[in-house]
């Protein structure tokens, strides 16, 4: 299997990293692999993004999937495949930027909310349906998209996801999950990032294997 592939066999949690400073980037991303994530993502709208993308893929590029989150234009997007990163990550369906992740070879994950977005995302070769925000797409609405939406299409509920939320995204038929603000702040200590970073992955095992 691919590098992309393993990852989300292994563990289809994004770590959103919002306000990640390139001074800690890499200790930050030691700490969430060492829990056990595989896919990073840090925004666009962080401080010095694309030296912290760059920081993290160098010491774990082989092993782990980093890229950016809130990537909002083709310059963005082009900048990140530059620094190294390997997904690209939007709030919102912007089919230029699909395109353009896809022919630079990267992963693209757009944020959807309808059957329509989510039907060109993936004409266009989305990897990922980010159904965006989580809270305005309730586990019922996942389950209903489902029975829609090709077998093996991968879908991540994003926003304000946290391991007691888990379940019920889980068993509506999302694959995988975009964590924020639960997961990672710049002002949590690092223990305090490892304990939630360990949590979440406990939850995600416990998931998968039931």
């Amino acid at each position: 299997m691919s590098l992309w592939e393993n990852a989300l066999s292994d563990n289809a949690m994004i770590a959103i990293l919002r306000g990640l400073h390139p001074d800690n980037a890499v200790e930050v991303a030691d700490i969430l692999i060492e829990a056990g994530f595989r896919i990073i993502e840090v925004p666009m709208n962080s401080p010095e993004p694309l030296k912290s993308i760059e920081a993290i893929a160098r010491k774990h590029g082989d092993t782990t999937i980093i890229g950016a989150g809130t990537v909002l234009s083709e310059q963005q997007t082009s900048d990140v495949v530059s620094a190294g990163g390997q997904i690209i990550v939007s709030p919102n369906m912007n089919p230029a930027i699909g395109r353009l992740t896809v022919a630079l070879g990267a992963k693209w994950c757009p944020g959807v909310m309808t059957p329509t977005e989510a039907f060109e995302a993936l004409e266009i070769g989305a990897s990922v349906l980010k159904f965006f925000p989580a809270e305005l797409v309730p586990p019922k609405a996942i389950s209903a998209m489902r029975a829609v939406l090709p077998k093996d299409a991968v879908v991540a509920a994003v926003g304000g996801i946290t391991p007691e939320t888990m379940s019920d995204y889980y068993n509506a038929g999302s694959n995988g999950f975009g964590l924020g603000s639960a997961l990672f702040k710049p002002e949590y200590e690092l223990e305090d990032l490892r304990q939630r970073a360990q949590a979440f992955v406990k939850s995600y095992r416990t998931l998968v294997s039931s």
